[in-house]
């Protein structure tokens, strides 16, 4: 079955927005997945390296994945806005792939920055999992996780100095069940030479999951 990338003409709160879609042609997708790339000001897009793994990951596994520019990076209209209009950019996503696969599950997915945008959504939004890779613990809050009932993967290398898994490990420990920590060995905050193994890790943790739908 062919798969089928497209630019979709995705509109946020501060202007266009750059996406790409991943899909297979000519079926509905069971699962709807939006992914949000690192910190825009540090050179975060939605074609790093770990954001295009997660999405093909996901893809891979029968989602259709939407990957999109936060404002102000890469083609995406406005400006950076710390992780405010970040949240809304992420939110006019998912409303996108709402309308365009109503009979979807849907799942949030993101790395580092893009982590924190994607936890503080599930918070509010009705979806079935979140996919937080190297959450970054020691700058940004993640305490909506405490009380959120949605499904938690937690994605962290051993070797990671920018978000380390000893920060990690006790904020975890007080989220709300259902959750799972995966630890990928020797890799570092963007997966060099480890990429394989984060793909294999999420496939784990998806694929053993049981989690509540909605």
């Amino acid at each position: 079955m062919s798969t089928r990338l497209e630019s979709p003409d995705l509109r946020g709160p501060a202007g266009a927005l750059e996406a790409v879609l991943q899909r297979r042609e000519g079926i509905d997708p069971e699962i709807a997945a939006v992914v949000c790339h690192p910190h825009p000001l540090h050179g975060g897009t939605l074609h790093n390296k770990v954001v295009h793994r997660v999405a093909a990951t996901l893809h891979e596994l029968g989602a259709a994945v939407l990957r999109f520019n936060f404002r102000g990076a890469g083609k995406s209209e406005g400006v950076h806005d710390e992780g405010r209009g970040e949240l809304e950019d992420a939110r006019a996503a998912l409303a996108w792939m709402r309308e365009r696969f109503p009979g979807a599950r849907f799942w949030l997915a993101g790395f580092s920055f893009g982590s924190w945008i994607a936890a503080r959504l599930a918070a509010e939004e009705p979806v079935e999992r979140v996919i937080l890779v190297s959450p970054p613990v020691q700058r940004s809050g993640f305490s909506v996780m405490r009380s959120s009932p949605v499904w938690k993967l937690v994605i962290q290398g051993t070797s990671d100095v920018v978000c380390p898994a000893e920060a990690l490990e006790p904020e975890f420990a007080v989220w709300r069940e259902p959750k799972r920590l995966i630890l990928v060995p020797e890799a570092s905050h963007f997966y060099d030479k480890r990429l394989t193994a984060l793909a294999d890790a999420l496939r784990q943790g998806l694929l053993e999951a049981a989690g509540p739908r909605s």
